[in-house]
């Protein structure tokens, strides 16, 4: 007998890929990490209160959006910076300090938005930064275990940098219950990655330095967060994770 989440049966292919805009190959599951910031923004206002993030890929869809239904939020950015007539941009600190129960965002960013847009074929699709890795990663182990699925896309949005592919490695690596990857050392390379260099300046410049703090840091919560596929504009859902549903 297989306890809860114990893989049965050959290893799971577990493929990392990189970059927002390849045709991804077929997969039961695709995970899409984007870091620095998309989807800490998305997990800390989860754990704001909000219920629900619809994804875009253009402004003109977001404010199109907001124009139907004027209580959405739009949250994101272009280059990194805010966006003119956005609620919010892209850091996970400002997310922090907002008052989001209940609210339902928009979210419109350069790479995680992009990449989970392109990536809706799969059964499953969840997005994650470092701050949510373990309980992604525990929930799909669980997944395959007790669905019998077998073939996992982990997708570092960032296509040339080092945080996002650090983070999927480390995923991997916990599906695979490997334990070769200590947190430390992904953190370590997320923090010497070229998407952290501009929060890291000294003096600081337009990049909020606290940012990587939300970044760097493993906040278990219970949740994983799903992307309803099949919605009219798909959207993060936050889905309680296997790991505390089993407890």
């Amino acid at each position: 007998m297989h306890r809860r989440g114990e893989m049965s049966g050959p290893a799971p292919d577990i493929r990392i890929l990189r970059g927002t805009d390849q045709p991804y190959p077929d997969a039961d599951i695709n995970i899409v990490i984007d870091v620095i910031r998309a989807f800490t923004v998305a997990h800390v206002a989860f754990l704001r209160g909000v219920l629900e993030i619809l994804l875009v890929n253009t402004v003109d869809e977001a404010m199109s959006l907001k124009a139907r239904e004027p209580s959405l939020l739009l949250a994101g950015e272009i280059k990194g910076l805010g966006i003119p007539g956005f609620d919010l941009d892209n850091s996970p600190y400002r997310v922090a300090q907002a008052e989001l129960a209940g609210r339902t965002l928009v979210q419109k960013t350069t790479n995680g938005v992009k990449a989970t847009l392109a990536a809706l074929a799969a059964r499953h699709v969840f997005v994650t930064g470092y701050s949510n890795a373990m309980d992604t990663a525990g929930h799909v182990r669980d997944l395959l275990a007790r669905n019998g699925l077998r073939t996992v896309n982990v997708i570092a949005s960032h296509p040339q940098d080092d945080d996002d592919l650090a983070c999927a490695e480390y995923i991997r690596d916990q599906i695979l219950g490997l334990r070769q990857l200590h947190p430390d050392d992904v953190v370590e390379r997320i923090l010497r990655s070229r998407p952290a260099a501009k929060f890291l300046a000294v003096p600081a410049g337009e990049f909020e330095p606290r940012d990587l703090d939300f970044c760097v840091r493993a906040i278990p919560s219970g949740f994983v967060m799903e992307v309803d596929r099949m919605s009219k504009v798909p959207s993060i859902r936050r889905v309680v994770s296997a790991q505390t549903q089993s407890h």
